[in-house]
């Protein structure tokens, strides 16, 4: 073999190499948790039967923005932006129930991070409450990724969740959002019909399941307790165990939604995780 057939063999070898390790990072390059709202739950034991009766506890309600390579997702858009201007908060009509306030707007905290609403591509909905659907119109242009149950769930007095000119993907199942195995929508229902969770694979923090409201805090993810509003008790425990399932494969941190303990533990957009 003459030096230039071993110079082309050699530039094949590393392509292949190059090309290999490329399919095998993941495209996500930065997550921002993003404070969608915070509250206190008149009697905690709404969400965890017979236990802590009575008892007063903080909640968190957080979005993710997760920047993939091939675009912006915005993971929940939690309470509506005009509670950020309601000195008093949104109080609830159940005083067992979350009294709600927000700091600032999303459209704030995605202002502040360099992010305009146009420039989402994907809204990826746990579930349609009202803390998580908030702001879904602050972003007309995103593809809503809902699953299919949850879409098709009749609303207040058989209203629609959603407005039916907003561009949507009905999903019957698990999803693979950019097709690289880097964000993955769980179907995880029980909370309501079609609930969904989000496993994110970060190059450097490692994997992390977002649990939408497939549990609502640690306590209850480590007892295994189910809201009294679930709608389905025994689909709720088939998802928590599902999640474990997924964080034993994985090797995934569960990252929950309303645990303020927890979120005060973590960084808050600006900051990020990569």
């Amino acid at each position: 073999m003459n030096r230039w057939s071993i110079a082309v063999a050699a530039l094949a070898v590393l392509a292949l190499s190059g090309a290999a390790s490329a399919e095998s990072k993941t495209g996500v390059e930065r997550l921002y948790i993003i404070d969608c709202g915070h509250g206190v739950a008149g009697d905690i034991s709404r969400w965890s039967p017979g236990v802590d009766v009575g008892k007063a506890q903080a909640f968190s309600d957080n979005c993710y923005l997760i920047h993939h390579a091939q675009g912006w997702l915005l993971w929940d858009t939690g309470i509506a932006d005009a509670v950020a201007n309601m000195p008093e908060g949104l109080a609830p009509a159940d005083p067992r129930a979350v009294h709600w306030h927000r700091a600032t707007t999303l459209a704030q905290s995605l202002e502040q991070v360099g992010v305009k609403p146009a420039d989402i591509k994907f809204v990826a909905i746990s579930h349609t409450h009202p803390d998580h659907i908030g702001n879904v119109e602050l972003v007309p242009q995103a593809t809503l990724l809902v699953q299919k149950a949850e879409y098709e769930w009749p609303g207040q007095n058989g209203a629609p969740r959603f407005k039916p000119e907003h561009p949507v993907v009905k999903l019957d199942g698990d999803h693979d959002v950019f097709g690289d195995g880097s964000v993955m929508l769980l179907a995880t229902p029980g909370h309501t019909p079609g609930h969904q969770s989000l496993l994110v694979k970060l190059p450097k923090t490692g994997a992390v399941v977002l649990s939408g409201d497939a549990v609502h805090f640690q306590k209850n993810w480590e007892n295994r307790r189910v809201p009294e509003n679930n709608v389905d008790k025994e689909k709720t425990l088939a998802s928590m165990d599902r999640i474990a399932d997924v964080m034993a494969k994985e090797k995934a941190t569960l990252w929950i939604n309303h645990d303020k303990a927890q979120r005060d533990g973590l960084k808050l957009a600006p900051a990020y995780y990569e």
